[in-house]
């Protein structure tokens, strides 16, 4: 009998409030919030009240990180003072490589409707902490996407989806901690089983319908849970009445953390020299 992946813990996220005043879930990240090596932070923002984001989030700086904005609906806009712009929209991806440094701002782009989407905070090796700051916009139509033979649709949006059926290289492939992101849309009565490989840390999110898991002991799991799993085995999910799933995986760096705030570094030391660097207007 193959051996499933176990699930290690089934969490609901912390209400949370960031940059000027938006409302956001903390998946990971916050108080009580353990960190699951590479991943550092998954907000999950979800609102039709505008007072819940129109603020936005002005200026603020980021060291030693890369940040993943995944939106779902409503439209966002970046700068930075490396010069880069970019509008995020309903299905599009912002993948921003901090390292050394850069200052930038999310606003949204609208006044009204919905703002649905998720930040996923991925820590960088200490040998890439003070490289090249990076951005990249990735409108929906350049993210690969596929449909399974059960009926699951999937957004590939890093690394490689592989189901034994169909392959599906993503828009971002990251060497140090080979993330794997997909969106998968379950719908009522699919299943799926991505493989994966031994070793790599996996969490899966829940953000709509209700999720089977196949494990030691069968569970289902509804929207606004984060699931923990094991660091070995196969994945088997199914929904009966549909899902929306983020599926998160990444190879663990083993390195030691210290956060403060915007900036992740290897040493107090490291993020004494952050603090300085962008009181003197020298972080990148």
């Amino acid at each position: 009998m193959t051996q499933q992946r176990r699930i290690i813990s089934i969490q609901p996220g912390q209400p949370a409030s960031d940059g000027a005043g938006v409302r956001l879930n903390r998946v990971i990240g916050g108080p009580g919030l353990e960190r699951f090596d590479p991943f550092l932070m998954l907000d999950e923002f979800a609102t039709d009240n505008p007072d819940d984001y129109i603020a936005g989030f002005p200026p603020h700086p980021h060291r030693g990180f890369e940040t993943i904005t995944y939106m779902l609906e409503g439209r966002m806009r970046h700068e930075d003072h490396l010069g880069n712009v970019g509008l995020l929209g309903s299905g599009g991806v912002q993948w921003m490589t901090a390292a050394r440094g850069i200052i930038h701002s999310e606003m949204p782009e609208q006044e009204s409707g919905a703002m649905r989407g998720f930040q996923l905070w991925l820590n960088l090796p200490a040998r890439d902490k003070l490289g090249e700051a990076g951005y990249r916009d990735i409108p929906a139509a350049d993210i690969p996407r596929l449909v399974t033979r059960t009926g699951v649709e999937v957004v590939v949006i890093a690394g490689e989806f592989d189901d034994g059926e169909q392959r599906q290289v993503g828009a971002v492939q990251r060497p140090h901690t080979q993330p794997q992101l997909f969106d998968l849309r379950l719908a009522p009565g699919s299943q799926v089983a991505p493989r994966l490989t031994d070793g790599q840390r996996v969490m899966l999110y829940v953000y709509e319908g209700q999720l089977q898991l196949a494990a030691a002991s069968a569970q289902t799991v509804g929207a606004g849970r984060l699931i923990r799993l094991s660091d070995e085995g196969q994945l088997q999910l199914a929904s009966a009445q549909g899902a929306g799933v983020l599926l998160i995986a990444g190879t663990p760096l083993n390195e030691p953390i210290v956060q403060y705030g915007p900036f992740v570094m290897n040493s107090r030391e490291e993020i004494e020299q952050a603090l300085r660097d962008f009181r003197d207007g020298v972080l990148a």
